[in-house]
């Protein structure tokens, strides 16, 4: 299960770089958008590894 491993350590780096940037900025700033979809992506891949 080293993917899984692999994406939730690739999740949580996502989630604090959005949430650090948005803290920043604003939540609806460009970068945080294009890192959220990232994100929900990576969650994504994860739930199809279940």
């Amino acid at each position: 299960m080293m993917a899984a491993a692999h994406l939730l350590e690739e999740i949580e780096n996502h989630r604090n770089t959005m949430v650090e940037l948005a803290m920043q900025t604003s939540f609806s700033d460009q970068k945080v958008v294009e890192i959220s979809v990232q994100l929900d992506q990576l969650l994504n891949q994860l739930e199809q590894l279940k």
